[in-house]
């Protein structure tokens, strides 16, 4: 019988150059296809020994550990313990490491050395690692694993031959393969055995790699750390109203000035009132919010493009373990900061199923940009600019007390639901750092540009469209010239709203408040639109149509009511575009019922507790 071609697998974390590796050992004699009873993808291919002996090579899944999280590193467990169906156990290892990240890949590599099967480490990368200032020595780093260690640069083919050579060597020693044994000592014993190797192993290095150690110590430090993620979020959100007052000004004053022109140059007829009353008042009061949007995501932007993102992550993962979830969840929820949208698709990263659902539920509890508009309209209105500290606005600070509460109160649903609807273990959580690094200039500036296009075509179209069919609402039927009733109770969209008004006047919403939650399902800054929209033509002359929405709103509502619809918001799903991409995420509509109905719930109870507590206290 002829032997079988050995079996080579290569196993490392993801982005250690294991596909290059592959790709530079097998050339074109590859094959892909899945693996028995998954959707994971195997790859195969055929390699010869310097003496023409054949080998087949297979590359697996990136893994951060053989506690699998998630189907691929299932696979990855499975094909090296000999126990995924279909496979047989590999003859030999050869460990893939990133060099220029040495202490977090050899985390992964001392679990499957502790094993006992063969093992040979391809120390890739060395070109990269060499670039950022890290001189290593691999002889050093083969002493402390007990492994052959091979330098490679498999882009550019540097080491092959060593690698080739060092792997039919190993598979020439007979020495018995141990049974398959999963090291159970891991987490802090292991990553702190990793680093103590990783410095052996080391010659020298920049002063740029040591300060970034540094940086890390104090940036991912437990107490420390987090203080300074929530100092930074702090600093974020008063710069939103003291950077943004200028620009806004500039918008406000140049939609006052296309006002006055259409009403000194066409006369007075339906296109008229719709340009005014409908387009400018309607569109004009959300597009006035654009520099702080911008000013948002500069934060944002800044944050992701410089690294520490990934470390308020790490951060997140100790608070978020409280309620059940891990930092795997911080990402998607991060993303819905933005929008919920792309953060409920973000979920798809995360590999248990009931962390993920978790996620996605509570992902509308992120304060999105959406939420901006209206939150700084009523801040505005009733939160007096006086200044409570060096550099520290009470404008801002209500802001940022916004954020921290549906942070909260996403923490304390993800904690019930975790504890009813999705119990289940903990997953673990790993995840690789990324080096610290100065954003550049023109992605900043690029990623500002795409966020802006994206919330000025929402203004002209979503925004648009429903300000349009609301100004249609209020506009018709025309109330009769000797009739007391006002245009607004007269019209379609206010006899639609009278059945609604009582619904929610316990909680102290008005007519107008409950006119303006409608349209906003389809964008929560119509809301602010729709209020334009009423109020203009509501005003019972051309003085009051005048009027800002600002002080229209000082003049209307009292402070508890602003403050209640404040909390609404917090919770309030008002998005159908979340709700379907909710439905199409857990692949019907029983999950997206659920939370429609558990937000609108806590957005009510929410405002009645806020409304009713500011009239108690003499607010």
């Amino acid at each position: 019988m002829t032997e079988a071609a050995p079996l080579i697998v290569l196993a490392g974390n993801p982005n250690s150059g294991k596909s290059a590796l592959f790709n530079a050992l097998t050339g074109a004699r590859q094959k892909i296809a899945n693996y028995p009873g998954v959707t994971v993808e195997r790859k195969s291919g055929h390699f010869a020994f310097a003496d023409g002996r054949p080998a087949e090579l297979v590359d697996l899944p990136g893994s951060y550990s053989l506690d699998p999280t998630s189907p691929d590193e299932e696979v990855t467990r499975g094909v090296i313990l000999g126990l995924q169906k279909g496979e047989r156990r590999p003859d030999i290892i050869v460990l893939v490491l990133d060099a220029a990240n040495l202490d977090n890949h050899l985390r992964f590599a001392l679990e499957v050395i502790a094993l006992g099967q063969p093992v040979v480490v391809a120390l890739n990368m060395m070109d990269l690692a060499e670039r950022d200032g890290l001189a290593l020595d691999a002889t050093k780093l083969e002493a402390a694993l007990g492994v052959p260690v091979v330098p490679t640069v498999a882009v550019r083919r540097r080491g092959l031959e060593q690698l080739s050579a060092a792997v039919e060597n190993r598979l020439r020693q007979k020495s018995d393969i141990a049974p398959p044994v999963v090291v159970q000592e891991r987490d802090r014993g292991l990553s702190k055995q990793a680093k103590q190797i990783a410095n052996q192993a080391i010659v020298s290095e920049t002063a740029g790699r040591r300060w970034s150690e540094r940086a890390d110590r104090l940036f991912l430090h437990p107490f420390i750390g987090p203080l300074i993620l929530f100092s930074i979020l702090f600093v974020m959100f008063q710069a939103v109203f003291a950077w943004s007052e200028a620009p806004i000004g500039w918008i406000e004053a140049a939609t006052e000035w296309a006002s006055g022109a259409i009403a000194a140059n066409m006369p007075e007829g339906f296109l008229r009132d719709f340009l005014i009353e409908g387009a400018i008042a309607g569109v004009g009061s959300v597009v006035v919010f654009l520099p702080q949007i911008l000013i948002l995501f500069l934060f944002i932007l800044l944050l992701e493009a410089s690294g520490y993102m990934t470390r308020a992550a790490f951060i997140m993962d100790r608070m978020m373990a409280w309620v059940g979830l891990s930092g795997r969840s911080f990402i998607p929820l991060l993303s819905s900061f933005a929008c919920a949208i792309p953060g409920i698709m973000a979920t798809r990263s995360i590999s248990d199923p009931r962390d993920r659902l978790t996620t996605i539920l509570v992902a509308p509890l992120m304060t999105c940009a959406a939420r901006l508009p209206v939150y700084a309209i009523i801040i505005g209105a009733f939160i007096p600019p006086t200044t409570v500290g060096p550099g520290i606005g009470l404008q801002g600070l209500v802001l940022f007390g916004l954020y921290v509460f549906g942070i909260v109160g996403a923490m304390l649903a993800a904690l019930i639901l975790r504890s009813t609807v999705t119990k289940g273990p903990n997953s673990g959580f790993l995840m690789e750092m990324p080096k610290y690094q100065l954003p550049r200039l023109r992605d900043v500036l690029l990623g500002l540009w795409q966020r802006g296009w994206i919330f000025l075509r929402r203004a002209g179209t979503i925004i648009f469209a429903a300000t349009v069919v609301l100004w249609l609402l209020l506009t018709f039927p025309k109330v009769p010239e000797d009739s007391a009733m006002s245009q607004v109770d007269y019209s379609a969209a206010g006899r639609i709203t009278n059945v609604i008004a009582p619904l929610v006047k316990p909680i102290g919403f008005d007519r107008d408040i409950a006119l303006a939650l409608i349209p906003a399902m389809a964008a929560r800054e119509v809301a602010v639109a729709a209020l334009a929209t009423v109020y203009a033509i509501d005003a019972p002359d051309e003085e009051a149509e005048a009027k800002s929405l600002t002080e229209r709103l000082q003049s209307r509502w009292s402070l508890p009511t602003a403050l209640a619809f404040l909390a609404w918001f917090v919770f309030a799903p008002q998005c159908i575009s979340t709700i379907a991409v909710t439905k199409r995420e857990t692949n019907g509509w029983k999950w997206p019922m659920f939370m429609l109905g558990y937000l609108f719930a806590l957005a009510y109870v929410a405002a009645g507790i806020t409304y009713w507590s500011a009239v108690a206290l003499g607010l």
